[in-house]
């Protein structure tokens, strides 16, 4: 098996393991371009899913960003970043530079669907950004929100040619 085929594997596994699936990637992809695209199906929605984490450097962001949400969770980072990645700190800025990695291969239509549903945390993101729960997802909840607002941008671009 080649390296390429292990990462996406391993995103696709860490996403899994941290109780995210492509689905509810693509209802959040829905929330953000139906309102644009009358009679779109959330079959589509999940095609650009699956196209925007086929890109090396989409999977690249999620193991890394997993891994550190993770290190943290098992107290296993040095102070002081271990409280603020625990804590989310919000002028740390770090898990939203890795988020608009992401965004950026799609274009600027993507940056203001990431801050959009940054802001609004419907879905999934309500979920992941909920800190009650002792599970840490300082960079997942960023990670998972760009690969939507990057897959609502590809899908913008694709509706925009084919119309």
């Amino acid at each position: 098996m080649n390296e390429s085929c292990l990462l996406y594997q391993e995103a696709f596994a860490a996403l899994q393991r941290r109780g995210v699936t492509l689905d509810d990637i693509a209802d959040l992809v829905y929330f953000l371009q139906e309102p644009y695209h009358p009679g779109l199906k959330r079959q589509v929605c999940l095609h650009n899913v699956e196209r925007v984490i086929r890109k090396r450097e989409v999977q690249n962001a999620i193991v890394t960003g997993i891994a550190l949400d993770e290190l943290a969770e098992n107290d296993q980072l040095n102070e002081p970043l271990l409280q603020t990645i625990k804590n989310d700190e919000s002028l740390y800025g770090i898990d939203e530079v890795i988020a608009l990695s992401i965004v950026n291969v799609y274009g600027s239509i993507g940056f203001t669907n990431y801050g959009y549903i940054d802001k609004v945390k419907p879905g999934i993101l309500a979920r992941l950004n909920d800190k009650s729960s002792g599970e840490c997802h300082t960079f997942l909840d960023d990670i998972v929100g760009a690969i939507a607002a990057a897959a609502s941008s590809r899908l913008a671009h694709s509706a925009e040619v084919n119309s």
